[in-house]
């Protein structure tokens, strides 16, 4: 592991009781009605992930300047609509997984039909959030959240790259490369896009700076996807906490099917090079954009 690597991961973990308490402070309570499905949805968003994008949230934010209270909101937004997706990502429609974080999906310990509601509740709630907190910002500001996060997890951007990449199992089109990248800037890589610059609009980012943070986080999307692909190869299920070499079983288009381990890390570590040269522009007080690229390169998890 680097030193810079480290870095974030303890940011990471500075940051964690502050998202925990913003997630516990915004959501249902367990004991209000419908109890059940809001004891479903606790049961994932508490299910104990790495906060990852509610750390760009702040990070992106705290570079321009804004106080983190300005920003725990957006962050708890975003990990609820992150959470939404994997609970949906699990379904038996889709990679039908048994294991998240370490334990049993959503649909394996309540049901299938509960797990559906529990994502359209938290895609739902976390929307609502942005648009109407934190109070103290005006509303165009607010909705601006709203739409820069709704146009990366729609049809353009995670959505979309969730239908191809289902399209693409077991049928890998002609232009297999082009469709990959299509898949993880969109699955995977656009919603990181967007919570750096949802960081950046509370920070009051300018144009050229939402530019950079666009561009940077199009790197680190596409890094974390490739990593990913790498760990579901040579990953531990103790470690990854769900269910690895599931992505060769289903005959999945990866970077490691397609291009081979080694070429795999060769784009991981180029990606990396353009990250940083990137974050370089940027404020980045306590190097945390330049760490952030370490921690995606080396991550086991």
């Amino acid at each position: 592991m680097s030193l810079s690597g480290g870095v974030f991961r303890e940011f990471l973990a500075e940051l964690r009781p502050d998202v925990e308490a913003e997630l516990d402070r915004r959501l249902p309570a367990p004991t209000a009605w419908p109890r059940r499905l809001h004891e479903a949805m606790r049961y994932s968003v508490f299910a104990g992930g790495k906060r990852l994008r509610p750390a760009l949230v702040v990070a992106a934010g705290e570079a321009f300047g804004a106080p983190r209270e300005r920003l725990l909101a957006g962050a708890a937004a975003v990990e609820m609509i992150h959470t939404y997706s994997l609970i949906h990502d699990d379904l038996p429609a889709l990679d039908d997984d048994d294991l998240r974080r370490g334990r049993p999906t959503l649909h394996r310990r309540f049901d299938e039909s509960t797990a559906i509601l529990a994502g359209d509740a938290l895609l739902t709630a976390g929307l609502t959030l942005l648009a109407a907190a934190p109070e103290a910002l005006d509303g165009a500001i607010r909705a601006r959240a709203a739409v820069v996060v709704g146009e990366a997890i729609g049809t353009a951007g995670m959505i979309g790259g969730q239908e191809e990449d289902l399209e693409s199992e077991r049928h890998w089109p002609a232009d297999a490369a082009a469709a990959l990248e299509r898949i993880h800037r969109g699955k995977t890589g656009a919603l990181l896009t967007a919570c750096l610059r949802l960081g950046g609009l509370y920070g009051g980012a300018s144009a050229e700076a939402d530019g950079l943070l666009a561009a940077f986080g199009e790197r680190v999307g596409l890094m974390f996807q490739i990593r990913d692909d790498i760990l579901d190869v040579e990953g531990d299920a103790r470690e990854l906490g769900k269910t690895p070499g599931k992505d060769a079983e289903a005959e999945k288009l990866t970077y490691p099917g397609l291009h081979g381990l080694a070429a795999s890390r060769e784009r991981l570590a180029g990606l990396a090079a353009e990250a940083a040269a990137i974050a370089g522009r940027l404020p980045d007080p306590g190097g945390r954009f330049r760490a952030l690229t370490d921690y995606l390169s080396s991550r086991d998890r």
